[in-house]
């Protein structure tokens, strides 16, 4: 059957994707879950944002910090900028969607504080001006994208960190971040609660 061949395809793209992205984001993931970790040693808190998928993936990491991830410990402050529908339907009607989150992070964001952004492009308008608002309320970004980086790359200060999945497939993109996030959570309880160690 065609469909069967189309599935062993898709694993054995999904596993090259992941074989080569852990040799090339090992250090950057790292360093953004240890920025993570010494963010929230210092009382501050992560927003995250992304559109469709990247917007599953950002609530994903807000739930593992705000419940737990694998073990049992206090929760940590984490937002997804995607779930408030009332505050993202309005702030579209009355301004545009490009706004949907950095009208939020105008409100929420205090200096290092850290932005979480998702974009598998790296285009998505709405993203870059969080970005663009996160840098004026002083907070850190840490970007995962996919492609080529977009233009949310060149946006980054010398202080933030991307973490570019080298691939061009959306899907493959995103099957990724899901195991950068998880890497993130693994790294943040290790580094504050020692768990696994």
């Amino acid at each position: 059957m065609k469909s069967v061949a189309r599935v062993k395809t898709i694993f054995e793209d999904n596993i090259r994707t992941c074989t080569t992205a852990a040799e090339v984001l090992t250090h950057p993931i790292s360093k953004a879950g240890e920025k993570i970790a010494l963010a929230l040693l210092d009382n501050r808190k992560i927003l995250c944002c992304g559109n469709g998928g990247s917007a599953a993936d950002a609530q994903h990491f807000s739930a593992e910090m705000l419940n737990r991830f694998e073990s049992e410990r206090p929760s940590l402050p984490a937002i997804a900028l995607t779930t408030d529908t009332s505050t993202i339907t309005s702030i579209a009607n009355d301004y545009h969607f490009n706004e949907v989150f950095s009208k939020q992070i105008k409100a929420l964001g205090q200096p290092n504080d850290i932005l979480l952004a998702l974009s598998t492009s790296g285009k998505s308008k709405n993203i870059l001006e969080a970005v663009i608002a996160a840098h004026h309320r002083q907070m850190l970004v840490i970007a995962l994208t996919g492609h080529e980086g977009g233009d949310l790359s060149s946006l980054l200060n010398e202080d933030d960190i991307e973490i570019r999945v080298p691939s061009c497939v959306t899907a493959r993109i995103q099957e990724v971040h899901g195991i950068v996030i998880h890497c993130l959570c693994d790294i943040i309880d290790t580094q504050l609660f020692k768990s696994g160690e």
